[in-house]
């Protein structure tokens, strides 16, 4: 064991919670979104299995001036969990129990390291669940969901993951336990503390439980894809959909390139044509919801519009909007497709921002394939580049950069998501303003006085 973490050997941890070998270093020094060859290798891997374990951990760490980076499933895009500076890499995912489940009360106690899927089978059986999971949901955990406050297709009816969330236990960088919020629906006692660990990437507190809301499962579920000649047509069917007040759970656009995209990876046989993916959830009424959606896209020139009728139907529609992330990297093999962009903005400013991206994808000759949460505005957009050519990756990180500003511009944000983690930095400042930058690096100082957890991330510059 490297000297520098050495202090472990004396928190009593079992042999198999503490990993020095290569291929476990190797394993933590990536995530979806840095390539292997990128990452800085942790010195030590930790698999704390109690709060108790967490807290000796950072404690301990903070004592000596070694960095922890926390870890959980490394599904994030952004770097947010790969160490820049060696150290310790604390692996969340045997803190997966479901710690007491409370039908009554609609809530849920978890542990961070467990499954947003495994949520849901914890709490089917009282005809319960979590609706506000990412598409990752079944890949990805309920403390780097809250840490990245993070979101996903049913954003547009149920809010974010954070939005579910009443209480949470979280060891500070210094050692100390607390506890957030409230398992009361509403509190307006002292600082929201809560909402401070959310969204901090890990870079304030390390989450050791957390308690989620309930909601009961609509009786009614119905899906249904929408086909348009004119990505314009499609986009402000969405605006004009969600303006209306048409009740989705789901509303997700795809441009032309994506369906080409998809249609390539999935052998579809489906027109290259942008589409509207719905999805409606209800106890009673469900028709006329989707009626209603249906006369708000006929008013933009909808070439189709097709509902299916039962799950296995909803599978089919919906298959192409689920595989499009794997299939984007096989549609040319030749070329690199850069980090998914992951922009917000006003939904009045949706088609707008979906123009733009295609406007300077002509402009420079780019790929630029569009798509995503429409209907709270979030676009997820990818710039297809020649990695042997420095000066085309250059151009296509110079136009990615561009459409970002623009949502910035608009009133957006920089990452609807995803985060910050090592890849946003630079648009922190020019999101929030230097005062409030200046802010949260004082947040940061009076709760990590030693910058031991998570060095390197959210901020560009002295943290770095």
């Amino acid at each position: 064991m490297s000297h520098a973490v050495a202090f472990l050997d004396e928190l009593g941890l079992a042999d198999d919670q503490i990993s020095t070998t290569s291929a476990d270093r190797t394993d933590h020094a990536h995530d979806w979104g840095t390539p292997r060859e990128d990452g800085v290798e942790p010195d030590v891997v930790v698999w704390p299995e109690s709060t108790a374990d967490v807290a000796a951990v950072l404690r301990a760490a903070n004592d000596h001036g070694v960095p922890v980076t926390p870890y959980a499933a490394g599904t994030s895009l952004e770097g947010n969990a790969v160490p820049v500076a060696g150290g310790i890499s604390l692996d969340m995912n045997r803190m997966d129990a479901v710690h007491d489940v409370r039908p009554d009360d609609l809530q849920v106690d978890v542990g961070p390291g467990i499954l947003g899927s495994e949520v849901n089978e914890a709490v089917a059986r009282h005809g319960l669940f979590l609706p506000s999971l990412p598409s990752s949901g079944k890949i990805s955990t309920i403390g780097g969901m809250l840490a990245n406050d993070a979101s996903g297709m049913k954003t547009v009816r149920y809010g974010e993951v954070s939005d579910w969330l009443l209480e949470v236990e979280a060891v500070l960088p210094t050692g100390e336990v607390v506890t957030a919020g409230s398992k009361a629906v509403k509190t307006s006692s002292g600082y929201n503390l809560r909402d401070l660990v959310v969204g901090s990437e890990g870079t304030l507190a390390v989450i050791t439980r957390a308690t989620m809301r309930l909601r009961g499962r609509p009786e009614q579920i119905r899906g249904g894809r929408a086909l348009f000649d004119e990505l314009d047509d499609a986009a402000q069917a969405v605006f004009d959909a969600v303006r209306s007040g048409v009740d989705v759970a789901k509303i997700e656009l795809i441009d032309r390139l994506s369906a080409e995209i998809a249609n390539d990876h999935l052998d579809a046989g489906l027109p290259d044509t942008p589409m509207v993916f719905v999805e409606f959830h209800a106890n009673h009424g469900v028709e006329a919801e989707i009626d209603f959606c249906r006369t708000v896209f006929e008013a933009h020139d909808v070439r189709r519009f097709e509902v299916a009728d039962d799950e296995s139907g909803m599978h089919d529609l919906w298959e192409m909007r689920r595989e499009l992330a794997e299939a984007l990297a096989p549609y040319r093999p030749e070329m690199k497709p850069l980090t998914p962009g992951d922009v917000t903005v006003p939904i009045s400013d949706y088609p707008g921002i979906i123009d733009y991206a295609k406007e300077l994808g002509e402009k420079h000759d780019l790929l630029i394939p569009c798509f995503g949460h429409a209907g709270d505005g979030n676009l997820h957009y990818t710039v297809y580049v020649d990695p042997t050519d420095p000066d085309h990756v250059a151009l296509g990180e110079e136009v990615s950069a561009r459409i970002v500003d623009r949502a910035i511009e608009l009133g957006g944000t920089s990452t609807g998501e995803h985060g910050i983690g090592l890849g946003k930095q630079t648009y922190v400042a020019k999101e929030h303003g230097e005062a409030a930058v200046d802010a949260m690096r004082a947040v940061k100082r009076a709760l990590d006085p030693n910058g031991v957890l998570n060095p390197g991330k959210v901020f560009d510059g002295p943290e770095r």
